[in-house]
């Protein structure tokens, strides 16, 4: 087994293996297998939430766009993300700690009552799932390559390390990995970039050499995309966050509600530089001066083509894995750190769908007397079933289906509208406006996506267009379906939250 391969694979059974030190806590209650005993602390809390956040577009995606647009322009996602957050720690953190819930459908049930939280459970539940699965994609298509694996061995490793450490510690298990994640994908990077800049001479000489390249004079500058760009960014960046039951899971797990507050200010502190770092090695790389392309690594060279041509795709992990500019064991623990990154987010994501499914779906809906030991029980049996169903969604989602992961940040843009109205303006939405936003958004959400993908078939868009995106389309139909369902309701006597 090669240096590489070695370490990735004594990084994970160490993770696995700390993952068991949680597993009596974990097991005491529900609230502790779920939301780690409501006892995260400022820094732990705000690292959970970041490790979620910096995951295979934040590394992967990001290090691909800035080498093929030869700008940092792509780093917009992690400070877009950076910004949500702090507005989320601003407003809605210290709200969701004080309810004490586990779930943004729990939330709902304390604002509107419990059709309000079965609706948005279902909504969120098939979000998630789909979120799920795409994901998952992502980690086994960089495990394929890394470990030179079909697409269907790759999705069963992904599957069997992220089910096995949260169907041990659950949140605590979460927790602990995801602060181990966060400390190995900064040191990997950090590295990384600064054997890369030495390698290019800086940075005015790396400025340099992608003008003569093609790149426009304001490439360090973000936000040459113009300011509508950007702006879609913030909104989806905030929204996304807002009601994203993986992202703020860490934040129902906070110690307090200053806790929160805190902690998902200090997140942005760690989300934003990390995609300037991922940005900048795939600026290096597109200079060609790092090392010599038809050099690469003895593990990436499927990715070099007839003619020198690197797969954007694999510009980190190619890195990594080239001696001639990072050592082998460095190379190795950053390429760690990579895998790290992307199933940081896989994790919680999944946990989510455990959350919902077993909260607001088994506790809420059909058990509502069962005591703990038969919820974390029935939790840990989802954690298996979630993977179960997410890996042949996975394996045999292709192509223009992946667009349906728009569903799930739509409907998280609905629910961030319908908790932002709930806390701070309940008077102006009742229970059936929410109701009908979900149920009404999601499926104008899904006609959207439907009307693209036959567009794109026909050639009346190219790949990647729009008419109307997404996000938009999934706020304005969730304020016309607020405003009617509002309507409906209005002859209707208002009901207390848990009527």
């Amino acid at each position: 087994m090669n240096t590489y391969l070695l370490i990735i694979v004594a990084y994970f059974t160490f993770i696995t293996l700390i993952s068991f030190l949680t597993k009596k806590v974990a097991s005491r209650s529900a609230a502790d297998f779920l939301v780690a005993g409501r006892n995260l602390g400022v820094v732990a809390c705000a690292v959970v939430v970041a490790s979620e956040w910096l995951g295979g577009m934040s590394t992967i995606g990001v290090s691909e766009k800035a080498f093929q647009t030869g700008t940092m322009q792509p780093i917009l996602y992690n400070i877009s993300t950076a910004i949500g957050m702090i507005i989320i720690g601003f407003t809605v953190a210290r709200h969701y700690r004080e309810n004490n819930v586990h779930t943004v459908s729990e939330m709902l049930e304390n604002l509107f009552g419990k059709k309000a939280r079965a609706v948005s459970a279902i909504a969120f539940l098939f979000a998630y799932i789909v979120l799920a699965f795409v994901q998952l994609q992502t980690a086994s298509s960089v495990i394929a390559a890394i470990f030179d694996l079909g697409r269907l061995e790759s999705l069963f490793i992904a599957a069997i390390v992220i089910t096995g450490y949260t169907y041990i510690g659950g949140m605590h298990a979460l927790a602990i990995t995801g602060i181990i994640h966060v400390i190995v994908m900064f040191f990997g990077m950090g590295v990384a970039t600064i054997i890369g800049l030495a390698e290019v001479n800086g940075f005015a000489a790396l400025h340099s050499s992608l003008v003569e390249l093609g790149s426009p004079e304001n490439l360090y500058n973000p936000f040459s995309g113009g300011l509508e760009y950007a702006w879609s960014l913030i909104l989806g960046g905030v929204l996304g966050g807002m009601a994203g039951q993986a992202s703020i899971q860490p934040i129902f797990a906070a110690r307090t509600a200053i806790t929160a507050r805190k902690s998902a200010i200090l997140s942005s502190l760690i989300i934003a530089p990390f995609g300037i770092m991922v940005a900048l090695l795939g600026l290096m790389v597109k200079t060609g001066q790092l090392y010599d392309i038809t050099e690469a690594g003895p593990l990436f060279d499927a990715t070099i083509g007839p003619a020198g041509a690197i797969d954007p795709k694999l510009v980190l992990p190619t890195l990594m894995t080239t001696p001639e500019f990072i050592h082998p064991v460095l190379g190795g623990i950053a390429l760690a750190g990579i895998l790290a990154a992307i199933l940081s987010t896989v994790g919680p994501v999944n946990f989510a769908v455990v959350t919902i499914a077993t909260k607001d779906i088994y506790h809420g809906l059909i058990n509502k007397t069962a005591v703990d030991k038969s919820i974390i029980r029935t939790a840990r049996q989802l954690v298996i079933l979630v993977n179960l169903i997410t890996i042949p969604l996975a394996f045999y989602s292709k192509g223009a289906i992946l667009d349906l992961a728009y569903i799930s940040y739509g409907i998280r843009a609905i629910g961030a509208i319908v908790i932002i109205l709930g806390i701070y303006k309940r008077g102006w939405i009742r229970v059936e406006g929410v109701r009908m936003a979900f149920i009404g958004g999601s499926i104008a959400l899904i006609g959207n996506i439907l009307l693209n993908l036959v567009a794109r078939r026909l050639g009346w868009l190219g790949m990647g267009e729009s008419f109307v995106e997404n996000t938009y389309v999934a706020i304005g139909a969730a304020i016309i379906f607020i405003i009617i369902g509002n309507i409906v309701g209005k002859k209707k006597p208002r009901k207390l939250p848990n009527e």
